[in-house]
């Protein structure tokens, strides 16, 4: 006999197979169950699909929402999707501030594709008063030599 959570450790597994295998209206049915109960990794694929309307009709609120929640559990490539869901005002208000607030999040989980917005963020000035020296700290900390 499968318990509830067996039974939905399996239905993750299977979704998240079929969200790898591009099968995304498979994948919508077996994680929106679980993303609507909390699960980050199903919210934050869930936030993939509906932001591109991948086995379902786009749906920006939605995919702020499961961004939000995937994000707020310490989802690395959530708090990552967010902060440019801020910066581009896609899905969410733009909100370079707030964005950098979402990729130093996710950097300090060792998300290097943070490092290196953070960096042009303040090469430019967006969201953050420029400031040139720390924009080639952290291309340095992602592992560049040079902005």
């Amino acid at each position: 006999m499968v318990d509830q959570d067996e039974k939905m450790a399996m239905e993750l597994h299977s979704g998240i197979s079929a969200f790898e295998a591009k099968y995304f209206g498979d994948a919508s049915k077996l994680l929106s169950p679980l993303a609507d109960a909390g699960n980050p990794e199903a919210q934050y694929r869930m936030a993939v699909m509906a932001q591109n309307g991948l086995g379902m009709v786009q749906n920006e609120n939605m995919a702020l929402k499961y961004m939000t929640g995937a994000a707020e559990s310490g989802h690395a490539l959530a708090q990552h999707g967010l902060g440019f869901m801020y910066m581009e005002g896609e899905c969410a208000p733009n909100d370079p501030a707030k964005a950098m607030e979402w990729f130093r999040k996710a950097a300090d989980q060792g998300m290097i594709g943070s490092l290196t917005t953070m960096a042009r963020m303040y090469k430019e000035g967006l969201g953050v008063e420029k400031d040139l020296d720390e924009a080639q700290r952290l291309y340095r900390e992602a592992g560049f030599d040079e902005m």
